[in-house]
């Protein structure tokens, strides 16, 4: 009687609206569902009255259901069997703020869903979950999980968090949190030692890291289903110590895998052809002069022998390098030899910058450990010098010349009065008979002159002259270069200028031929700066610097004695600490100099001795100044930064250099340097931090 009431409620409902509601909200017992082609929105209502909360329908949700229950069920499952009826004709229902809102599946991820970070809930409705990953990228899960979504939900990674985002149905996510539990497991195992006990730790760690990293990139993914993870990988690190390898594997399979391959390599050396010979590569050293350094070593190690056998007393004329440390072996690495180097324990191969070691294991092994602290990366210094030099010259003239005749031609005897004086050009007498000659012209600056005309000839009676020159200069250079630590280095800009050394000519001989020649020498002129560096183990650097700034004086380029040269040059020895600034040295200058030409007496009356005075006054004034910079370079990073930034640097002068568009003269571009392509490094073990920042260009 209960279940046909039931059903009787429910057709109440649908014909007469808001009485069957408020009869199905106050029932809380099992219902029995008969809906045959229903219209979903009829349905809708239904639900909502039997759940008590509000239910709209989109207007693009058409379409008739089916939906019934064999025997009475609570209203929970009646709904859920409703949400599963609408899930099967592409539809469903979406919580929004309390508003059950059903919508097409495609637009369900657009709407106002219930979002979650823990655990999911299970059910046929679409919610957001946030899965935050502990170990495993979130990036390669999404290949894996994409497949197991409905089309028209979604999955995005936040890579800020790690985290992965996904819209679908609530059982769904269930099920992708039980893979993503299973997946997101730590990918790396603990350090793990391996000791040797035959082959060198140096030797085979780089054979096994190429083993494993072929293996690795064999199992790549094909295309389309996503790319691998590259973000862990399995490392070897050698242990020259304690001839172990340090391994830390992506997994226990590849760490076993990791110890297969050194049990089959770390093996007895067979007795074959070689011997006891060893043939060792460097990286960064030279095989030369590490050889001689060797073979001194071993002989103070061993009273003066070379090997296994004793060492000769004095080296032979044919032998090629001893293997005492003597004196021939202090010439040795400053003038390394193009032949490898022949007698004795090691010897060097310079095409192929290795070292041949002719020793028994256990003394090979103490040679290994030297070889391997001496073939390190050698650091660089880079020098920034800056050459800032400020000339001001000034000077000043004033003088007035004046000249008359007393008589006139008739006269027997006829007087001259006048002043004459030579300071700033040419004195009144002299420019008078040029000028009538027409070839003289009056001196620079100002020139306030008087003409009489005496006896019907125009004579210059009177002349003033003023004039104050300003010179000023300013000259920037910035030299730079990058050298090895102890390694000399050397920039030269400038010109090879001739300088005549003698001549010889022969005009007066008999026969009249004439043989004449001159002998030239050719000096650089311009800028030179030679520098040395030593790291200390505190960072700081020393250098001697040699560093000259010459030039040509103008004024003597036509000069019959020669040409003159000016030059400033600094030679010393300085202490630095690394990225400081020194002032190597300068020439603070100030020179004056007054010249006076007067008449006695007349020419110390005040104003009115202006009359029969002619001065002029020099002032120069020179500030030069020198400095230099070091910066070490420790590693290929710290080179590479210096080395971007400068051609970045030289890139966009160039770009700020372009001319401007013109179509009347149609060249409209200038040489540009290429953008410069950023390699990134491959994947090694951490460097050691530099100090010092890359600094910017000094003077800039």
């Amino acid at each position: 009687m209960k279940h046909r009431l039931a059903v009787l409620c429910i057709a109440c409902m649908l014909v007469a609206g808001p009485l069957g509601v408020s009869h199905a909200q106050r029932s809380s017992e099992p219902i029995t569902l008969n809906f045959v082609n229903a219209d979903i929105e009829a349905v809708a209502r239904t639900m909502a009255a039997i759940t008590g909360r509000n239910i709209v329908v989109d207007p693009r949700v058409k379409g008739t259901i089916n939906l019934s229950t064999d025997h009475p069920v609570a209203p929970g499952a009646a709904y859920n069997q409703f949400l599963a009826t609408l899930r099967l004709s592409g539809f469903t229902v979406v919580d929004a703020g309390g508003l059950l809102k059903v919508v097409p599946e495609a637009d369900a991820k657009l709407q106002g869903g219930t979002v979650s970070i823990g655990a999911p809930q299970g059910g046929s409705q679409i919610v957001t979950q946030i899965f935050r990953l502990n170990y495993e990228p979130a990036a390669n899960l999404v290949p894996t999980l994409r497949p197991l979504i409905s089309p028209n939900n979604t999955i995005n990674v936040n890579p800020g968090n790690n985290s992965l985002v996904i819209t679908d149905y609530a059982d769904n996510l269930q099920r992708l949190a039980r893979i993503i539990g299973a997946l997101d497991v730590p990918n790396a195992t603990d350090v793990e030692v391996i000791p040797l006990r035959n082959a060198l730790a140096p030797d085979l760690a780089p054979v096994v890291q190429r083993l494993i990293d072929s293996s690795a990139t064999g199992g790549a993914a094909a295309p389309g289903q996503g790319q691998v993870d590259t973000s862990f990988r399995t490392t070897v690190i050698p242990e020259a110590r304690s001839n172990t390898l340090l391994v830390r594997a992506a997994n226990p399979a590849r760490l076993n895998l990791v110890r297969s391959l050194v049990e089959k390599l770390d093996q007895p050396r067979s007795q074959n052809a070689s011997g006891n010979i060893y043939v060792v590569y460097l990286k960064n050293a030279e095989a030369t002069r590490l050889a001689v350094t060797l073979r001194a070593a071993m002989a103070a190690n061993t009273g003066g022998a070379t090997g296994g056998g004793p060492a000769p007393s004095s080296p032979t004329p044919t032998g090629g390098m001893s293997t005492a440390a003597g004196g021939s072996l202090a010439t040795a690495p400053t003038q390394p030899s193009a032949q490898p180097s022949t007698g004795g324990q090691i010897q060097a191969d310079p095409s192929t910058n290795s070292l041949i070691i002719t020793a028994a294991e256990p003394q090979y092994r103490q040679l290994r450990a030297v070889i391997d602290r001496l073939d390190s990366r050698r650091a660089q210094v880079y020098v920034e010098s800056l050459i800032a030099e400020v000339n001001a010259d000034k000077v000043a003239e004033f003088g007035i010349q004046w000249q008359d005749i007393l008589g006139n031609k008739n006269n027997k005897n006829i007087g001259v009065l006048g002043t004459n004086f030579n300071i700033g050009g040419t004195n009144i007498v002299s420019l008078q008979q040029g000028i009538a000659a027409g070839t003289t012209l009056p001196s620079t600056g100002i020139n306030l002159g008087l003409v009489r005309n005496t006896n019907g000839v125009y004579l210059l009676a009177a002349l003033a002259r003023f004039l104050e020159t300003n010179a000023d200069g300013n000259v920037l250079s910035t030299p730079n270069l990058l050298t090895l630590d102890n390694e000399e280095a050397k920039i030269v800009i400038g010109q090879n200028v001739p300088f005549v050394t003698g001549q010889y000519t022969n005009a007066n001989t008999a026969t009249g031929a004439v043989n004449p020649f001159q002998t030239i020498e050719r000096k650089d002129v311009g800028l030179t700066l030679r520098v040395k560096p030593q790291i200390s183990e505190n960072g700081t650097v020393r250098m001697t610097i040699f560093q000259e700034v010459s030039d040509v004086q103008a004024s003597s380029i036509n000069s019959t004695t020669g040409l003159i040269t000016n030059k400033r040059s600094i030679e010393t020895s300085v202490l630095v600490d690394d990225g400081a600034i020194v002032v190597l040295g300068g020439l603070l200058q100030d020179q004056y100099s007054g010249n006076q030409e007067k008449v006695p007496v007349l020419g110390d009356v005040p104003l009115f001795g202006n009359l029969f005075r002619s001065e002029s006054r020099t002032r120069k004034k020179t500030n030069l100044m020198v400095f230099l910079r070091p910066v070490i370079v420790r590693d290929a990073a710290q080179s590479d930064e210096l080395s971007i930034g400068r051609y970045d640097l030289m890139r966009s002068t160039q770009q700020a250099a372009q001319p401007v568009q013109s179509v009347v003269v149609p060249v409209n571009a200038g040489p540009v340097m290429s953008p410069l392509r950023r390699v990134e490094p491959a994947a090694a073990p951490a460097a050691v931090p530099s100090p010092v920042p890359s600094p910017a260009p000094l003077g800039q």
